[in-house]
Order: C-alpha cells, then structure tokens, then sequence
C-alpha cells in the first residue's frame, strides 16, 4: 500500500491510495480498501483519491485483493497512517514598523509556523501583482523610498515536498517624509525655582523609537519621551531640543523650546502715588514677574533696627490683599510707612523674596507735630549744615527724626554718618547727596508724622516751601546756585515735566488751588537743572475751622466782662430813678 504524495498531508490536499499485489499467477484482483474502526469498504478501486482532504480523512488504512475469476485472496496489507493538518497560514510582520519613514531600514519577514515541514521556500507578492519580487524569508529595504510603500503578502512551498501553505493576509507599508517631533513643555510660562517642569518629545504615537534630548546645544542623551525636571533650578533654564531614532534612522531635530526659570520675586507699586493727603484714596499692587494670579500674598511694613538691619512686621489686615492689591480708601496719618509684600505659590509652596520697598507718605492736615527744617526748603547744597527739628503745641519731648533713602533702608539720625540727636533736633554737620530721603517725627509709640523730602544737590536747587502750601495763599519759588553770589539764578520753571514760566529769577503763583499740586524743578541754560520737589496743596478748611474756634473762644473769654458791665449798667438806671427832684 502506498501514498502519494505522502501520508501527511494539508487539508485541501489531494492524496491517493494505492494497493498494489505483486503476483504473476493471478492477472486480475478485485480491491478492498477499509479505514480502521470502520466496516465499511472505503472503496474497490486500486487507487482511492481524495481531491481535497479533510481533517476526517485522517486515519490508518488497509487493502486486500480478491481474485476476480477465481477464488483466491491476498492477505491483508499493513495499515498506513493519513495524518491531515490545517494548512497554515503565513504571518507578515514588518520592523521597525508598519508606519516607516524616507531612508529608514525596512525588513519584510514571512512566518509559517507548522512542525511538520522542516524548509520552506518563500514567495513574496506587492499590491496583488502575479509577480514574485522575493523568494527569501526576510526582505529588506536598506533604505526605503515611497515607491516602496504598498501592500506585501506572502506564502510557502515546501522545499523537498508538495506542501504549500495559504496566502497570507496583506499588510500595509506606509513610507512618509522626514519625520519632526513636536517637543512641549507644562507649564510654558511662567516658571519659577522649585515648580516641576515637564517636556514631552511626541511622535504621534508610532512606537518603537528611542528620544534622544539635548540642552543649549550639548551632547544628547537618551531618555524617555517625557522628560520631567523637578523643583527646578535657575540652571536648568536654557533651549530644549529632541529628536528620535529607530535603529540606524533618525528624525529631524525638533523646533527647540526655551524654558526660563525665575527666581521668584515680588514687584511692588503704588498708584496713583506715594506721596498723599490725609484722606486720599491709595493702592499698592503685588505682582510676580508681571502676573497676580496663582499666588497668595502678605503685606508688611518695615520698621527700624538698631541693628543696622531692617525689620518687617506683617499687617493685621494682610489677608485684605491676597489678590495682589491692597487697598487704602482714605488715608490716614498712620497709613505713613514703608511697606513691602511677599508671594506665596497656592500648590508647589514656592515663596518668593521680599519685595522692593515702597513708601508711603501721608501729610496731615492738622499734624500734631511740625518738622521745623533749617535752612527752610526741602532742596540743599551740599557741604552745608542742615537743622530739623520736631515741634508740637505742648513741649518737643519724645520726638525722634528718621529718614528713609532710595537704598531702602530706614534710619535714625545717631545712625547718620554726619548726624547727632539732642532732644528732638537732628543735626547734620556736612551735608552729601546721600543724605537725600524723607525725614519725618516718630513719637516713642511708633507713630509717623509730617514726612518731608529732602534732597542733597550739588549743583542748581530749588527753593520751594517745606511744608503742604492752603489754598488761596500764594506760592514762591526761586532757582538758587551755590557758587554765585547772590545765588538766585535767572531760569525756566516746570511743573510735571512741562514748562510754565522762563527766565525769572523768582516765579509766584497766586491763590493755589489743589490744581497746583505736583513735581515742579528749575533749570538753567548753563548751570544745569535742579531735581524735582513735591509741593502739596493743603485744603483751607482747617483755617476756617481755627477761624470759627478762635471767634467761639474768644466770645467765650468775653462773657464775664459782658454780664459785669450789663449788672453795673441795670443798677445805674435803678439809683438814677430813686434821685427826688
């Protein structure tokens, strides 16, 4: 009995039986072929075909032979083994990826996984072509194009056999441009020391690639598509770059992305200024690096060390500005500090430093205390002795003079390098131009009155008045020089930045109304020009209030010697009557 083409075959197959009875005394046998477990004659052919075999086909075999004109019988033949399996199916995979890129490496791999075949010869079909274009397992691209882009599939043929596997199912291999990851970066802006940064190089989601990062040009390293940098320095700051690569295939350099870290800091600013009347609508805003919003913040006034180093002391009602804006509706005399603010990051616990310091400086208008200054202007030469003193209605005890100067820090007049305090007057023997800042009285309380500033100038001054001028009366300024004698200069004189009286050695202006009110200087066509004083404008109001008490008082002191001379006057008319005739 023998099989063709063999006993182990595909379902689908065609397999043929064959019993042959090799003897020269009979010429002609009748067969009988029988499956095993079965009493059926399969058939009584001499060979038994089966056109496409079934796993049910598998199964052990065997025939006999009758003789056909006569009696005799052959014996039975040994049993052969039919093994049918399912043809297998060929398996496409395609590396690095079905999605690949112009110049990348491409292998095509054809797997048919069937133990029963030990070699395989391997056909491979493009885009439905009749064509084979590859007789190997494996086909690579070394450096792939677009034309190469299409649908692959492949089948087998046993190499010393007949058997063939199915065709397999088509896989699609896509060839794009120069690929380009997009690199982002969370939060984008702003960013500060101890905020957690992340960077992510995409791809659009095609795998199998390996990212590659790089800072300010340096070398790269490879690390994860997301990159995450936490509590951030100020050196980590720089231009961030990725790209990505696939085995000997890299992309392009992403579109770099500069990442800047802050160290936090608080701004402070005054609107609409710093110098105010009592009663005067005043804001200071907080910001960080320009924005408001994600922080909370604390407000705080300066006070003096003895220390030689500067205090802060948080404001009772510091939560009234946690939106960045603290806001005084009417201010009042102890409103007058120096005042800075601090910033806290809601989630990451990020505080910023103290602000920059901005003062604040409100003029009474009935102060307890007068700073008396001596020469009489806020504006002064240098190398001159300067005088203040702080004067109030009952005696001058107790009274300190402090000074503030741009350089932000807060100072006593002992403290001074020229200065010394007797009693309540400051004295500073030589002036210089760093002795500029506002003076102001300071009780032994703390509180602050009748802040002046005062500014040291080596050139051109401007004699204007130290104190707040009433409306109604008249203003006087001069425009003085040290090195000329008299020092009164002929100069052009300007208010706010704008010019409103030239060549005068002396400009007035009558009947001052709150209009007045701003920054006036002088300047000369030679000797230069002179800084900027403040002059404020004082309502007159409190004149007519003192007006009406002293008429009140003095009617007052009055009433005794009135109702004597009324009495004296009443008995004179009575003894005047009682006269006889």
């Amino acid at each position: 009995m023998t099989v063709r083409p063999q006993s182990s075959v595909f379902t689908g197959d065609s397999v043929t039986l064959r019993c042959d009875i090799y003897d020269g005394g009979v010429t002609r046998w009748w067969y009988y072929w029988y499956k095993v477990g079965s009493t059926s004659v399969v058939s009584e052919r001499q060979e038994h075909t089966f056109r496409s075999v079934t796993e049910s086909d598998a199964g052990k075999y065997f025939c006999y032979g009758t003789e056909t004109e006569g009696s005799r019988r052959s014996q039975r033949s040994d049993e052969v083994t039919l093994t049918v399996s399912e043809r297998p199916k060929p398996k496409v995979t395609i590396k690095p990826d079905h999605h690949v890129f112009r110049g990348e490496t491409v292998t095509l791999r054809c797997d048919i996984y069937d133990g029963g075949v030990t070699s395989w010869r391997y056909n491979w079909y493009k885009d439905g072509s009749t064509s084979v274009f590859s007789e190997r397992q494996e086909h690579t691209f070394s450096s792939v194009t677009e034309s190469d882009a299409g649908k692959y599939f492949c089948y087998g043929t046993e190499t010393e056999g007949s058997h063939s596997s199915h065709l397999s199912d088509e896989v699609t291999l896509t060839v794009s441009d120069c690929l380009k990851p997009t690199l982002t970066v969370r939060p984008q802006s702003p960013v500060f020391t101890g905020d957690s940064v992340t960077l992510r190089c995409e791809l659009d989601k095609i795998t199998g690639w390996e990212f590659l990062w790089s800072k300010d040009s340096n070398t790269e390293s490879p690390e994860a598509e997301t990159k995450t940098i936490s509590r951030v320095k100020v050196s980590d700051g720089g231009e961030y770059r990725c790209r990505a690569r696939r085995g000997g295939y890299y992309t392009d350099y992403s579109k770099p992305v500069a990442v800047t870290i802050h160290v936090p800091r608080a701004v402070l600013s005054v609107s609409p200024q710093k110098w105010l009347t009592e009663g005067d609508p005043v804001t200071l805003i907080c910001e960080v690096n320009g924005s408001s919003t994600g922080w909370t913040f604390s407000w705080f006034t300066e006070t003096f060390s003895s220390e030689s180093r500067n205090d802060y002391e948080l404001l009772s009602d510091s939560s009234r500005g946690a939106g960045g804006k603290y806001t005084v509706s009417s201010a009042d005399l102890n409103h007058t500090g120096v005042y800075v603010c601090r910033a806290e990051r809601d989630k990451t616990a990020v505080y910023t430093t103290y602000s920059n310091t901005q003062p604040l400086w409100v003029t009474g208008v009935s102060p307890p205390v007068s700073l008396i200054i001596s020469p009489s202007r806020t504006q002064h030469f240098t190398s001159v002795s300067l005088s203040l003193s702080c004067e109030d209605q009952s005696n001058s005890d107790g009274w300190t003079v402090r000074r503030y100067t741009d350089s932000g820090w807060l100072k006593d007049c002992s403290s001074f390098l020229r200065g010394s305090q007797t009693g309540s007057t400051c004295t500073i023997r030589s002036t210089v131009p760093s002795d500029t800042g506002v003076y102001w009285c300071q009780s032994e309380s703390g509180e602050n009155y009748h802040p002046v500033n005062i500014t040291v100038h080596f050139g051109v001054i401007l004699e204007s008045p130290v104190h707040p001028v009433t409306e109604g009366n008249n203003l006087t300024l001069r425009c003085l020089y040290p090195y000329i004698s008299p020092p009164n200069l002929r100069a052009d004189f300007y208010k706010d930045g704008s010019l409103i009286q030239n060549q005068t050695t002396e400009m007035i202006i009558p009947t001052v109304s709150k209009s007045h009110e701003g920054f006036y200087y002088c300047k000369h066509p030679e000797r230069g020009e002179s800084l900027k004083s403040w002059i404020s404008v004082r309502g007159s109001h409190s004149d007519s209030q003192i007006s009406v008490l002293h008429i009140l008082s003095s009617a007052l002191a009055a009433c005794p010697y009135l109702i004597v001379t009324v009495v004296l006057i009443y008995k004179c008319c009575r003894m005047r009557g009682k006269t006889p005739e």
